[in-house]
């Protein structure tokens, strides 16, 4: 799992903080993680961990871990056995990084410490872990054998990583120290693959001026990854999809993106830590911001600038669309109004609860803010800052264990921002604070005027900083100005409320005189100037052509000056620019100047390529007034064609790859021409059909699948809507002449690909694309079955998912009920995780319905199943379940969905589930007795990401003390088994206060079903912990709002501590609804049930959850005490027996299950 996991320290520190505080009342210094049995049928491993802890307070009695899906056995300190209780979701376990799955530990991003890793695995399997090997060793038997690993850099368990398969091995022969791995017969591609990655560490060793920080590192190439890259301290892992072979253009330069990225990360994000959430932008920015300095130096600064604008016009998209992207998150007082991310409907206050795009968007929006940093303060600097911090960290890592030096190993936003104002002496806060502390993006519009009489350029800037996701920009922006007599810089300050600058010129304008003129790179060119305006010197401008603000600018000037700009200006994105612009100048001086870029063998191929699909939707504009041939085709003919034989293509020869992208893109996009009655022109579709036909790949060295399968895609392209005749079917028998051509290739394609599959599958993955362009025009009959065959588990992943692409836009088009649910089974149970998360990021970029509008699959059924999705079903797998979030969100929004039905009585009975729900409409606030639960309706409520008011973990720890009293709630010490402990807690007097050893043996699994209530393990434990489940006190920071009584019960109380006095422990830790509605649900807890009930709108903030065991307890307390104030307070399903609640892992009231949004459920 990708470790993006929040951090159970403070939020944020104050400025000026000296050295880092753990918010935990011990300091870990070493691991061990033993594993002796793995079991991959079952899915279960089983070991032990051992912990060396210093305690920092005097009486330590309690000890909290992180733990999932694992089954304890025993715990013992200092070789004394302790009593222990483990239970599962929430209480401290919320923050899910990616470890504490597998095994138990500290599960911070901030908790450093030195590892030694043990893992017993089959003779033939080879298991890959973080640090050095120090040896292996067979069992007597030879059937198994150990892997011993030592890390002696301080990492947080979020870094630590295993992998275990029947690798091959292959040492890198430029460096030793680097270790390679593939599975079985992917050796020669591993060999190609890799053969790069040592020119990666020496450009990053080079300008970070520091050696790698481990003593090795290790490639592993795995099956079904859940991610393309993983970075892992020491090691990375990747999708095996991303091995190639020489003969592979396309996949090259993105694998080694991939390389290049994980490295990146191994300096900053395994080396160097995080110490809070809030501080992730920080390492993801450097990370990405060095990996772009690879690119610029690896694929040139065009393909860098590129890179640049798409990742800005990414960020600009998305933030626009969403309403933000808020680097830092500063967490105040907790009202509604001081929520930085109010817009979204997932809470950005922990990884967990992020959708998986805005996470994507953040680390883009990181890298983009790092190299704002860098114009403002320079490169040199930049570069040692980052030396600076590697120096301090290699420094404190090599210290033996002092806590004070290890937390140089830790980079938070202040401290950063602190080495940049020593190193540089600028003072960068307003750029922080504009984009760092704050989200948006700036939304210029510019228009202009030329004053002949004073030789001056009047430019109008406007803002526009209303909408959605758009901030207010004041400070300079530079504007280049090409003039007949060269180009001109100028910055302007944009402030508050100026629109209008005046820039004077400084060339008379003068047509007559024949001379070369400059360009901003020095060159000096002769330009035909017959075109522009006679009364004006200006040729073309640009407003911020460095990209120096995060900003959308739309831009007017005549169509002359595009034309000019796309010809002569040497900027790639400012080609780009001028050939979006073009769009909107359907003339044939635009189509001369697109056809001349094509032809310019100097020019960036990526430029070349945009300007195919221009020039194809300008041909499609004047396509009354077209002469000539279709757009392309001549010069297609003149560059790929037999001089003698203009329909035949020569051989194919991709050694310059400039000319092999712009042969594999042209016919794609004439493909996109149409004809005066809306039809792909006969001599195109022939074209593209000869094309294939004479494809002749024999004597060419590289492998041409990615080319043919544009040309299915050119193919698909030519398909226009069918025109039926006297309505009648279209069957497989009366096809058009034309449709029946193409579908005999793409038949022709996919029977080749089954015999001699291509890399990747591309062909297919093309062809399946192809049939369901032709299914949507109506030429063949509308049918999903076979997509739902090539989307079964076993074809390549690329098939699945272009295969279920055309599922979901099948369901789409057609309204298919069965075809969603197909696709919900899926989700639930594909072996893939990959895919499984695909599935709903498509039904949510095209879903079946959305929230506007009226439609037959919208019903009780589906949403009930999103829900339980949400809430339990995708419990183990935060990106899934985020993405079952964002799915809902698209299908029913924010409020009640329009497909349940509206309670009308006082009373709504729930035959089904045999419940009472009292209606909310009439339910006065004060029996809700939750004030979240009137959601203001004004705020953006959020669906999951429940906003708790104070999110100090720091508290969690300091306040174990606090007496019962302070509380407000009386307790009595007097429970029948001893006090329970919190979860995960051990309780043992401890002499040797100096250093404690924990082991605990657990076993982790991911069959739920194997683990029944009654096998929990320590049955005294789990009584007490149920009899003595009392009522929490509320949050401090809360009392005002609420009663203190007014919550069910959720979390076992703390103890009495060890002088007897009854301590409790404020609300800090009731995570699980409020984070994640159902967090990672591992298989070792009772059900719970929200039972204040969730707005809809909002998941009310905190729900409160009973648990289902503990109600008779529970009754027993507070209606004796609070019986009063209580009686609609507390709120509780029967008790359910054992064998229905093993099997129901959560129950989250569903919005479907007849009870209204907002309405707590009555007693029965």
């Amino acid at each position: 799992m990708p470790p993006t996991g929040s951090d159970p320290a403070r939020m944020n520190r104050k400025k000026g903080d000296k050295g880092f505080e753990s918010p935990r009342p011990y300091k870990l210094t070493h691991q061990v993680v033993c594993i002796n049995n793995i079991n991959f049928q079952r899915k279960s491993v089983v070991g032990f961990v051992e912990l060396t802890i210093f305690p920092t307070v005097a009486n330590l009695n309690r000890i909290k871990l992180n733990s999932k899906q694992c089954r304890i056995y025993r715990v013992r300190i200092n070789d004394l056995e302790a009593a222990f209780i483990y239970n599962d979701p929430t209480l401290e376990v919320c923050h899910s990084e990616s470890k504490q799955f597998w095994f138990p530990c500290v599960d911070s991003y901030s908790e450093l410490c030195t590892w030694k890793l043990e893992f017993t695995v089959d003779a033939a399997m080879v298991a890959v872990s973080n640090g050095d090997l120090v040896e292996t060793v067979y069992t007597h038997d030879m059937r198994k054998k150990t892997f011993h690993y030592m890390l002696a850099i301080p990492t947080s368990a979020s870094n630590i990583s295993l992998a275990i398969g029947p690798f091959e091995i292959l040492v890198d022969p430029y460096m030793h120290e680097v270790t390679h791995f593939c599975l079985p017969q992917l050796l020669p591609l591993l060999k190609h693959t890799t053969s790069y990655l040592h020119e990666v560490f020496e450009f990053y060793e080079e300008i970070l001026t520091c050696r790698y920080p481990y003593s090795c590192f290790k490639t592993v190439f795995i099956d079904e990854a859940y991610v393309e890259v993983a970075a892992y301290a020491s090691m990375s892992i990747f999708s095996t999809n991303l091995l190639h072979s020489a003969m592979i253009i396309d996949e090259t330069p993105l694998t080694r993106r991939c390389l290049a990225q994980s490295l990146a990360q191994q300096f900053f994000g395994c080396f160097i830590s995080r110490m809070s959430w809030s501080d992730e932008w920080v390492l993801k920015g450097i990370s990405g911001y060095i990996y772009g300095l690879w690119m610029k130096k690896t694929f040139g600064v065009n393909e860098y600038r590129h890179w640049i604008k798409e990742e800005l016009d990414k960020i600009v998209a998305y933030e626009l669309k969403t309403g933000g992207v808020l680097l830092h998150p500063i967490f105040g007082g907790g009202k509604e109004k001081d929520n930085p991310a109010s817009h979204l409907h997932f809470s950005i206050k922990h990884p967990h609860t992020l959708s998986w795009e805005y996470y994507t968007m953040f680390q883009c929006k990181a890298h983009l803010v790092m190299r704002l940093i860098e114009n403002r303060i320079s490169m040199e600097f930049m570069l040692q800052v980052f030396n600076k911090l590697l120096s301090l960290a290699s420094t404190a890592s090599s210290q033996k264990f002092q806590s004070h030096m290890w937390s140089q190993m830790l980079v938070s936003t202040s401290g950063f921002l602190k080495s940049i104002s020593n190193v540089s002496g600028k003072d960068i806060q307003p750029l922080i604070k504009q984009w760092v502390d704050q989200s948006g993006v700036v939304k210029f519009y510019g228009s202009f005027a030329f004053n002949r009489k004073r030789n001056v350029l009047e430019l109008e800037i406007k803002q526009d900083y209303t909408s959605p996701g758009t901030q207010k920009y004041v400070g300079p922006l530079k504007v280049t100005v090409q003039e007949l007599d060269g180009s001109f810089n100028h910055t302007l300050q944009i402030e508050e409320n100026s629109l209008k600058h005046d820039i004077p010129c400084h060339s008379k304008s003068r047509r007559n005189k024949k001379k070369k003129i400059p360009l901003m790179n020095g060159e000096e060119v002769d330009m035909d100037l017959s075109a522009m305006d006679a009364d004006s010197p200006l040729l073309w401008i640009r407003i911020d052509p460095d990209m120096a603000v995060l900003r959308k600018v739309e831009f007017e000037q005549a169509d002359f000056m595009w034309q000019y700009q796309l010809r002569y200006e040497r900027d790639v994105v400012a080609q780009q620019e001028a050939i979006s612009a073009l769009e909107k100048f359907p003339t044939p001086a635009s189509r001369l100047a697109l056809t001349d870029i094509l032809e310019q063998e100097q020019c960036f191929y990526r430029v070349r390529m945009s300007a195919c699909f221009c020039l194809a939707k300008i041909a499609n504009s004047m396509v009354s007034t077209w002469t000539g041939p279709p757009a392309m085709k001549s010069l297609f003919t003149r560059m790929f064609c037999c001089k003698t034989c203009p329909n035949i293509v020569k051989t194919n020869n991709f050694m310059s790859f400039q000319s092999y992208f712009l042969q594999k893109t042209m016919p794609v996009a004439m493909a996109l021409l149409r004809d005066v009655h809306n039809l792909c022109p006969k001599e195109v579709l022939t074209f593209i059909l000869d094309l294939i036909k004479y494809n002749d790949n024999r004597k060419n060295k590289f492998s041409d699948n990615y080319y043919r399968a544009e040309m299915i895609d050119a193919l698909a392209n030519s398909v226009t809507p069918a025109v039926s005749v006297n309505n009648e079917v279209r069957t497989l028998d009366n096809l058009n002449p034309d449709v029946r051509l193409i579908l005999e290739e793409i038949t022709r394609f996919l029977n080749m690909e089954k015999l001699l599959p291509s890399y990747r599958h591309t062909i297919t993955v093309s062809c399946l694309r192809a049939i369901r362009v032709l299914q949507k025009n109506g030429h063949v009959p509308s049918d999903p079955s076979l997509f739902k065959s090539y989307a079964e588990y076993g074809h390549f992943v690329d098939i699945r998912i272009a295969a279920l692409e055309a599922v979901v836009d099948y369901t789409k088009v057609d309204r298919s009920y069965e075809e969603l649910q197909w696709l919900l089974n899926m989700i639930q149970n594909d072996p893939v995780p990959y895919v499984r998360h695909k599935i709903l990021n498509m039904l949510t970029k095209n879903p079946p319905f959305t929230k506007s509008m009226e439609s037959p699959l919208c019903n009780e059924a589906l949403v009930d199943q999103l829900w339980k999705l949400m809430n339990s079903g995708a419990a183990h797998d935060w990106r899934l379940r985020c993405g079952a979030v964002d799915l809902y969100v698209t299908l029913f929004g924010l409020s009640r969905p329009s497909c349940l039905p509206l309670p009308e009585l006082g009373l709504v009975l729930n035959l089904k589930e045999k419940k009472a729900v009292l209606n909310p409409t009439i339910i006065p606030e004060a029996i809700a007795g939750n004030q979240e639960a009137a959601v203001n309706p004004s705020s953006h409520a959020q669906l999951v990401g429940f906003q708790n008011p104070e999110d100090d973990h720091l508290a969690k720890e300091a306040s174990c003390n606090m007496s019962a009293h302070q509380q407000g709630v009386k307790r009595k010490a007097d429970t029948p088994l001893g006090s329970p402990l919190e979860p995960g807690q051990i309780l043992e007097k401890n002499e040797d206060s100096s250093k404690v050893r924990l082991k605990i043996r657990f076993s982790s699994s991911q069959d739920e079903e194997e683990i029944d209530m009654d096998t929990v393990h320590d049955s005294q434990a789990f009584i007490s912990h149920h009899l003595n489940m009392l009522e929490r006190p509320s949050t401090p920071g809360l009392s005002k709002y609420r009663p203190a009584n007014s919550r069910s019960a959720l979390m076992p109380q703390h103890s009495a501590g060890c002088d007897g006095t009854p301590t409790t422990k404020p609300q800090w830790n009731m995570e699980l609804p409020r984070k994640g509605a159902g967090k990672e649900q591992p298989p070792l807890e009772m059900s719970l049930h929200a039972a204040a009930a969730a707005p809809l709108s909002a998941f009310s903030k905190e729900p409160a959850a009973s648990k289902h065991s503990d109600h008779h307890h529970h009754h027993h307390h507070e209606h004796k005490k609070k019986k009063k104030k209580h009686k609609h307070k507390h709120k509780h399903k029967h008790k359910r027996d054992g064998r229905e609640r093993g099997r129901e892992p959560l129950a989250f009231p569903s919005p479907a299950g007849g009870r209204s949004a907002r309405s707590p459920s009555l007693s029965d």
